[in-house]
């Protein structure tokens, strides 16, 4: 092969298709073009490879040794183009890549079926799930590192744009003997002179800002009790300590605790939302919208 020269594409499949057609004319046919410009590629083709293709008569085309070698590689090369213009087209539909999502608990395992969901309608998309602390999960999405993330109870993400997928409800932990017990659903003003164990803002901004807000909201300032540590403890204590009451949302079914009765919160609902980078959502970004409606 000369210096400075390279095979096209064009010129391989011009070559591959007078092989399989045994001559220039019905390859021309074949193409849809004129003869002439068959036959000045597939020339231009051997000058470059330093061999000859074909011999040549006034009554047949037939391959030459060499170009009986270089056809199954001109036809391998022809079909990785093929799959290489296919892989493209599916990346510019989202049915086909890496989709980076940063992930939460959900209730019902709500996030695995969406990525079951996602599966059906985009096979060859492949998920890698990566569960961050929420600071970690925005950064990231920021950063390109992230295409998207679920995040919970957050109104407000600079750089970035929040898309709400699914409201869940609040549910109330207080002791079962308290007379608030008996009511089948609570709200935040029947709460208002019962302790509250509420995390310190720090571990969770975007809940402890809606709870608080809510009981602003409401009229309510329940006094602060305890706080609350992991969810099993802060439960116990609650069945066993000084009457208080916390609140939580369900990720995988609510818990039996004796004496502990758990309730319906009337409002607020909890927002989980889809952050992703200001504009039109990517393609694969897209299909997780359509696969996080049809499961919620």
């Amino acid at each position: 092969m000369n210096r400075g020269t390279r095979v096209e594409l064009r010129q391989l499949a011009y070559f591959v298709a007078v092989a399989d057609e045994g001559g220039f004319g019905r390859a021309a046919e074949r193409l849809s073009i004129v003869q002439s410009a068959v036959s000045q590629q597939v020339r231009r083709l051997e000058r470059e490879l330093g061999v000859p293709l074909f011999d040549r008569t006034t009554r047949r085309v037939r391959l030459t040794g060499a170009g009986e070698r270089l056809l199954p590689e001109a036809r391998a090369v022809l079909a990785a183009a093929r799959r290489t213009r296919q892989v493209a087209a599916d990346l510019r539909a989202g049915t086909e890549g890496v989709l980076r999502l940063g992930v939460v608990h959900g209730p019902g395992d709500r996030v695995y079926r969406t990525l079951n969901e996602l599966a059906s309608v985009a096979p060859g998309l492949q998920v890698r799930p990566r569960r961050l602390p929420l600071p970690a999960r925005l950064a990231a999405v920021r950063a390109g590192e992230l295409d998207a993330a679920l995040v919970r109870a957050l109104t407000d993400a600079p750089g970035l744009e929040l898309l709400p997928i699914w409201e869940d409800p609040l549910h109330v932990a207080l002791p079962a003997g308290h007379p608030l017990a008996r009511s089948s659903v609570l709200r935040l003003e029947d709460l208002a002179d019962l302790p509250l164990r509420l995390a310190a803002r720090e571990d969770n901004p975007p809940f402890h800002d809606l709870v608080s807000d809510a009981c602003r909201a409401a009229g309510a300032a329940p006094p602060a009790g305890p706080p609350f540590t992991t969810f099993a403890e802060t439960l116990a204590d609650i069945g066993v300590g000084p009457a208080s009451w916390t609140v939580f949302y369900e990720v995988a079914g609510l818990p039996e605790l004796p004496r502990v009765a758990l309730r319906p919160l009337v409002e607020p609902a909890l927002t989980t939302s889809l952050a992703v980078p200001p504009g039109p959502p990517a393609p694969a970004v897209r299909h997780l919208l359509d696969a996080l409606a049809r499961v919620t």
